[in-house]
């Protein structure tokens, strides 16, 4: 992936901060600046929800290092922000279901962590931070395609911590001069996506399954629809929101998407034909906190930041089987 930069310049003078950089979408931001030669590169990451396999392949480089700490830690922040230039926020704990069931630790991950960096990136003078918002913000709105400046009342912990992230983010933006934009991931897939444990997500389900021949899992009709991203249209996001040379509103947050949406009874449909496989989903009751239908409207990211996503579904679905297929025989029983 990353065969052509999604930036103008070079990273060769400037010290980046990834926290969550062992999850999914760290790792593959972590991947884009070491191929892109840039002079230092942190990982902060308690490997809660992240692997060190994500970033086994760059402990080696010179100008990686990883920390294994906790944002919820504000030492540990302080330690990561030492003589950083800007930090990529990705460190949180995901998933709708697991806030119902946890909604404490969701609140000190999302919410305490999140004000814990953004003090230390102030106190450290950090250029601009870029962080990980979430569609959930969007909630109960019914409307199509979603709007950055309409949102409804969100439906889980985990949604509230996400919007309470871009409240903070906008009164730091606004009381202390920071420069901070936040970017809504709609459905984010691909290569390195954990396909394993209760809060999976449902692209590495289903293929997990389909790989298997077993029976994918629907939580619901299956009518619902979402506006799957592939990583490499999530990693331009990041890149282009740290690099805009246009003046950022303080504060401001992006809708991250491809803008288009398939039901998960199509997406099924899809992942049958490219695995040969016919076999049929089992549904299941639908969780509570989902929200029903997601599609981006993504143009105001297109006009501020210059984000065009370049992956379009099906074509990110390939490449993600692919690398799942490695994944699978690489952990097999026995290996």
């Amino acid at each position: 992936m990353y065969e052509n930069p999604f930036h103008v310049g070079s990273f060769s003078e400037s010290a980046f901060l990834i926290t969550g950089g062992a999850g999914f979408i760290g790792s593959n931001i972590a991947e884009y600046l070491l191929r892109y030669k840039a002079k230092r590169v942190v990982v902060l990451d308690n490997l809660a929800t992240g692997f060190i396999e994500n970033i086994q392949p760059f402990l080696g480089i010179p100008g990686f290092e990883f920390i294994k700490g906790d944002i919820t830690s504000f030492e540990d922040c302080e330690k990561a922000c030492k003589g950083i230039d800007y930090i990529f926020h990705d460190a949180a704990l995901g998933s709708v279901p697991r806030s119902i069931e946890n909604p404490l630790a969701t609140h000190l991950a999302n919410e305490t962590g999140f004000i814990q960096l953004l003090l230390a990136a102030r106190n450290s003078k950090v250029k601009r931070v870029v962080y990980a918002s979430s569609s959930s913000v969007y909630g109960d709105s019914k409307e199509i395609p979603k709007v950055e400046e309409r949102i409804g009342k969100q439906l889980s912990p985990y949604a509230v911590s996400k919007r309470g992230n871009e409240l903070y983010a906008e009164i730091f933006a606004k009381t202390y001069g920071m420069e901070i934009t936040g970017l809504r991931y709609f459905n984010i897939f691909g290569p390195r996506q954990n396909p394993n444990g209760a809060y999976a997500a449902a692209i590495p389900l289903f293929m997990k399954a389909l790989l298997s021949h077993e029976a994918p899992l629907i939580l619901g009709d299956g009518n619902q629809t979402r506006d799957f991203t592939f990583i490499e249209n999530a990693v331009q996001a990041n890149i282009k929101a740290m690099f805009v040379s246009a003046p950022v509103i303080p504060g401001a947050v992006y809708n991250i998407a491809v803008g288009e949406r398939v039901s998960l009874n199509e997406l099924i449909g899809i992942l049958q034909k490219l695995t040969g496989t016919n076999l049929s989903p089992v549904h299941r009751p639908e969780r509570a906190g989902d929200v029903r239908d997601s599609l981006a409207d993504i143009r105001k990211a297109d006009r501020e930041l210059g984000y065009k996503p370049q992956i379009h579904m099906e074509e990110g679905l390939k490449r993600t089987l692919e690398w799942f297929r490695g994944y699978a025989a690489m952990n097999k029983p026995g290996k």
